[in-house]
């Protein structure tokens, strides 16, 4: 996880190679991409089994060379039929925060979303989404924790910051389609693209005008099938482009069920594999027992980085909970529903 800050004078250069592993800009992300749909694309909210999802992500990165990047997520859906025909709306809500560096350096996202969903067909699981999310970004950073030239010369620390904190309005949209891949509304996949920060939001403790936030174009797919009757495999990837950026993450992961119900099983165990391409493997268990799931991953760190971190990356822990409205024998919409 990198970011960078806007500077112009040269003490704040040290700084900003700290909190910086790339002089390339890039969002917040998660290795856990798959528990946190809103960063993204707006249009996967609303695509599970269910009305209602809440979503939490935290993560603790490189304790080994600095202060940990400490990142938390949190998302909500609620999902509801509209209409006469089988079209639905999602109505979500993204709240990220993050803390990086010796300085404090925080950053705390506040974005509602809204998706629609066109129902493709009658008789299967067939939906096109429209997905939009804005909301409210802020910025700041510990002041007192910059150490300069002029902090021992006693002259403060030499720069000539308005504020230690700032604010913007940032957006995102993206379309989905997702359908059922047979007679077994279990197997599914999907397809999505997202353009994210369209506004391009300008992002400077200095207020710099020029300085812009660059727009960043995330595609999505996955795929989940069932390979026997009680076991299942879901396999899911993006890849992202910001500016010069490009970051392409991908894996598997192989579900159990137990239990003696396997139409409704009690639990459900996961164990797979992701990689960041040229940066890290990242193994995730996870555990499923209705109406929660609890996941873990561990990035171990294979990029230039490797020798400075030891091999170590960044740790994730997931909690999720979906829910019905009604039963399922009570909610008419169940059997058709966009779905993943």
């Amino acid at each position: 996880m990198k970011k960078t800050l806007t500077y112009k004078k040269t003490p704040l250069l040290l700084l900003v190679l700290f909190l910086t592993a790339s002089g390339y800009a890039q969002d917040l992300h998660f290795s856990q991409f798959f528990e946190a749909p809103l960063l993204r694309n707006p249009s996967l909210a609303g695509i599970y089994t269910g009305d209602i999802r809440v979503q939490a992500v935290y993560r603790d990165q490189w304790n080994s060379i600095t202060s940990a990047y400490k990142t938390a997520s949190i998302n909500g859906e609620y999902k509801m039929p509209i209409g006469k025909a089988n079209d639905f709306l999602t109505a979500g809500m993204q709240v990220l925060y993050d803390q990086a560096g010796t300085v404090a350096l925080k950053t705390t996202h506040v974005l509602p979303a809204l998706n629609y969903h066109k129902s493709l067909s009658n008789e299967v699981n067939r939906y096109l989404s429209i997905g939009f999310m804005g909301g409210l970004v802020q910025n700041r950073f510990d002041r007192s924790k910059i150490t300069t030239d002029g902090t021992y010369n006693g002259t403060g620390d030499g720069e000539n910051f308005p504020s230690p904190q700032f604010s913007y309005f940032d957006a995102a949209a993206g379309i989905s389609f997702n359908t059922q891949l047979n007679d077994n509304v279990d197997n599914n996949m999907f397809v999505g693209v997202a353009y994210h920060h369209f506004n391009r939001p300008k992002k400077s403790f200095y207020g710099d005008q020029s300085a812009e936030l660059t727009p960043k174009v995330v595609t999505s797919a996955g795929i989940k099938f069932s390979v026997t009757e009680v076991s299942y495999l879901t396999i899911q990837g993006d890849y992202s482009k910001q500016g010069d950026f490009q970051e392409i993450i991908g894996g598997a992961m192989y579900g159990v069920k137990l239990g003696d119900d396997y139409e409704k099983p009690k639990y459900t165990i996961h164990g797979g594999v992701f990689m960041r391409l040229n940066d890290a493997i990242i193994p995730v268990i996870k555990l499923d027992y209705r109406p929660f799931s609890v996941s873990f991953s561990y990035d171990a760190n294979i990029s230039k980085l490797k020798a400075s971190t030891m091999g170590r990356g960044g740790f994730e822990i997931g909690i999720s909970y979906v829910g019905f409205r009604k039963s399922k024998e009570e909610a008419p919409n169940f059997s058709l529903c966009p779905r993943f």
